[in-house]
C-alpha cells in the first residue's frame, strides 16, 4: 500500500519521518523518493537494520537508522538529539515481514521447515526465549491461552493438550514441520480457506499465536502507540498498517481515546455505561484523544495488489493527525 501511504504522510522537504518497522524498507525507499526529507528507521531485527545502513548510503545524511524495538526508541533518539514533538510523521507496517518469513530458518514459516526460533531480534537478546522454549516449558493452561488469546484458535485447548501428550511420551517439538504435524493431528478433518479461499494450514493461528507471545508484539505495539502521540508535532501525521484483529483494535482504540493508563482499554465503548460516572468531566476526559481519524474506515489493498502480494490480502490501514 505503498500509495495509500505516501498519500497520506504527504511528505515534505527537510521534514521528518519515522518508519517504525523498517523491514526491506520498501515504504522507506517510497518516502525517501517522495520529497527530500529526513528519515529515522527502526527495525529491532539486525538483518532488517543492515539493509537501512545500506538504504543511508545511497541517500546521503537523510537516513538515520537504528536498532531496537519500540520501548528502545526514546534511549535511541534522546541519543540522535531527536526530542518529543519534532517529527512530522510516523509509519508503522505491523507483523511479520517477507524478509524474516521466507527465511525458513528464523522459524515463521508454516511452508518451510526449521527451528522453531520466530525471535524478530535474531537473537540480540540472550535472554529472549524461543517459540521451542515456550512450547517445551509452558504448561498446558498456559499454551491454551497463547493459543486461544493470541491467537484465537477455536482448538486452542485440544492443540495444547496434545503437545503436553507428545512432549512426555515422544519429544519436544522443535522444528516447523512437527509443529505443523501436531497441529493437523488435532484437526484431521477440517478444510480452513484463507480471505482469497485459497487453502490454509490449520497451524496458521499457532504460528501467529507464538510469535505475537516470543515477540511481546503487542505491548510493544501499544508502546508505540503511546510514542507517537509524544514524539509527533501538532498535525502530525500517523499511518498504521495492521493484519489482524488483535494489532487492528489497539490501534483503533488509541485514535478513538478508548485508553485507560496508556493502554488500550479491553472492553470497547459501545460496552461501558455512562451512568456507572456521575461526574461529566470524568467521561469527557476518558474519552479525549489527541487523534483525527483521516479515513472514515480502514483502507485496504485493492484487487491488482493481493493478486501481485498475497501477504498483503489482510492490511488494514488507519490514517490519522494529531490535534493536540
Amino acid at each position: 500500500m505503498l500509495h495509500e501511504v505516501v498519500n497520506y504522510l504527504q511528505p515534505g522537504n527537510n521534514e521528518i519521518f519515522i518508519d517504525m518497522t523498517f523491514g526491506a524498507g520498501g515504504h522507506s525507499k517510497t518516502i525517501l523518493k517522495s520529497s527530500n526529507c529526513k528519515l529515522i528507521t527502526l527495525d529491532r531485527d539486525p538483518n532488517a537494520y543492515e539493509k537501512a545502513l545500506k538504504l543511508a548510503e545511497k541517500f546521503p545524511n537523510r537516513v538515520t537508522p537504528l536498532l531496537g524495538r519500540f520501548s528502545e526508541l526514546p534511549s535511541l533518539l534522546e541519543k540522535k538529539g531527536i526530542k518529543q514533538s519534532t517529527v512530522d510523521g510516523i509509519l508503522f507496517d505491523f507483523g511479520c515481514s517477507s524478509m524474516q518469513l521466507d527465511n525458513g530458518e528464523r522459524g515463521f514459516s508454516i511452508s518451510k521447515n526449521g527451528l522453531l526460533d520466530m525471535r524478530m531480534d535474531a537473537g540480540r537478546d540472550p535472554n529472549q526465549i524461543t517459540a521451542r522454549e515456550v512450547l517445551a516449558t509452558a504448561n498446558e493452561s498456559e499454551l491454551y491461552k497463547i493459543f486461544k488469546v493470541y491467537g484465537e484458535e477455536k482448538n486452542a485447548a485440544k492443540i495444547a493438550h496434545t503437545i503436553i501428550q507428545a512432549r512426555y511420551m515422544i519429544k519436544n517439538i522443535d522444528t516447523t514441520e512437527e509443529l505443523v504435524d501436531v497441529v493437523d493431528s488435532c484437526c484431521p478433518n477440517e478444510y480452513r480457506l484463507d480471505k482469497l479461499q485459497r487453502p490454509q494450514s490449520n497451524a496458521t493461528k499457532i504460528f501467529q499465536a507464538l510469535r505475537i507471545f516470543v515477540n511481546n508484539e503487542l505491548n510493544e505495539l501499544n508502546y508505540g502507540m503511546v510514542l507517537a502521540k509524544y514524539y509527533l508535532k501538532l498535525n502530525g501525521r500517523l499511518i498504521t498498517i495492521c493484519f489482524h484483529s488483535l494489532e487492528d483494535t489497539i490501534v483503533k482504540r488509541h485514535i478513538a481515546g478508548n485508553i485507560v493508563n496508556e493502554t488500550a482499554n479491553p472492553v470497547p465503548l459501545r460496552y461501558l455505561n455512562p451512568l456507572l460516572v456521575q461526574d461529566q468531566d470524568t467521561i469527557n476526559h476518558f474519552l479525549d484523544t489527541p487523534w483525527k481519524q483521516l479515513n472514515k474506515h480502514v483502507d485496504i489493498p485493492t484487487e491488482e495488489e493481493v493478486l501481485r502480494n498475497p501477504r498483503s490480502r489482510s492490511a488494514r490501514l488507519r490514517a490519522a493527525i494529531k490535534i493536540k
